[in-house]
């Protein structure tokens, strides 16, 4: 056997020997997001229950900031060996690539699919001082003062549910960025922003503890959650309907076995009482999938992203 094929047939086979003991150490979750973030509790639920099936630790490395480009940057560039998985969302996989000119990061080139997660959806929330109480009375608000109020961001999926907003009322509302949703309804509670779209599991206790009010979800359909909030389509925004969605990644390159195996013991994760409960508290629906489905769905979704944002009138940066 020559020399280049015989390194070519050892590197096949390794993956293969080192398969039946995976993971046999600390595996890392790296989550784009801030610690608090739904993603974040999502990749704390599922590390618990990875850990009761492999008695390996599962450490959550949060990487937030830069429009979730730092985290993306660090789970690419990590060893091909699965014991770094992106835990991410739309924001990196579908959305930023049509919102910025050049990424320092490919979503497609860089990334081997593991699997689908879950879906969710957001709830429109603004501070308490703001003399609204419907999503009709924000938009007569806000066409009252046009640019005198301002909206947070901590994620892609709650600016395109923003700009959305805006775009759909015909409403000239500030956009302010963050590095990730907390903060920014930590703002919003503090009265520095007036309004924010954000995902249930960062909005929704903060309206159940008073300290926010809450205009409408952004779903067709009402969340089991709070069923008395409408959504926002039906309280006046008619066809507004935006929701996101999370998956696992690892660098691209990694074994085609390892990436099986990790599919398999993420599905069982997700499947846990530990995730069910997390999913059945924030309104998220479960998914599952190939590596090859979320390939396909990454696809689907990174188009649909593409129209919604050109629909918005959102320039690339």
């Amino acid at each position: 056997m020559k020399p280049r094929a015989f390194l070519a047939a050892l590197l096949a086979a390794a993956p293969l020997a080192a398969l039946a003991d995976y993971p046999d150490k600390p595996v890392t979750f790296i989550v784009p997001f801030a610690a608090g973030s739904a993603t974040d509790q999502l990749a704390r639920a599922l590390g618990q229950a990875v850990t009761a099936e492999t008695k390996q630790p599962v450490v959550v490395d949060n990487k937030p900031g830069a429009n979730a480009f730092i985290g993306a940057q660090a789970a690419a560039k990590a060893p091909r060996d699965g014991y770094s998985v992106f835990i991410t969302t739309n924001t990196t996989h579908a959305a930023n690539e049509h919102l910025f000119k050049k990424l320092p990061y490919d979503p497609v080139k860089e990334f081997e699919p593991v699997t689908l997660l879950s879906k969710g959806g957001q709830i429109l929330i603004v501070n308490n001082n703001v003399p609204v109480h419907s999503v009709q009375d924000l938009v007569k608000l806000a066409k009252s003062r046009p640019g005198k109020l301002s909206f947070g961001y901590g994620s892609s999926s709650s600016r395109i549910a923003g700009e959305m907003f805006k775009q759909m009322t015909g409403t000239y509302i500030l956009s302010i960025p963050y590095r990730s949703n907390p903060p920014a309804v930590t703002d919003l509670i503090g009265g520095q922003i007036d309004m924010m779209i954000t995902d249930m599991t960062t909005g929704l206790p903060q309206v159940k503890a008073g300290k926010v009010k809450a205009l409408g979800v952004s779903t067709s359909k009402r969340t089991a959650l709070a069923p008395e909030i409408p959504t926002i389509s039906e309280a006046g925004v008619k066809g507004y309907d935006i929701s996101f969605w999370f998956a696992a990644y690892v660098p691209a390159g990694t074994p085609p076995a390892i990436v099986s195996r990790l599919n398999e013991i993420l599905a069982r994760a997700n499947r846990s009482q530990t995730v069910s409960s997390f999913y059945a508290q924030s309104g998220f629906d479960a998914l599952a999938g190939t590596p090859e489905d979320l390939r396909r769905f990454q696809a689907a979704e990174s188009e649909k992203w593409r129209k919604i944002i050109v629909g918005a009138g959102i320039e690339k940066e």
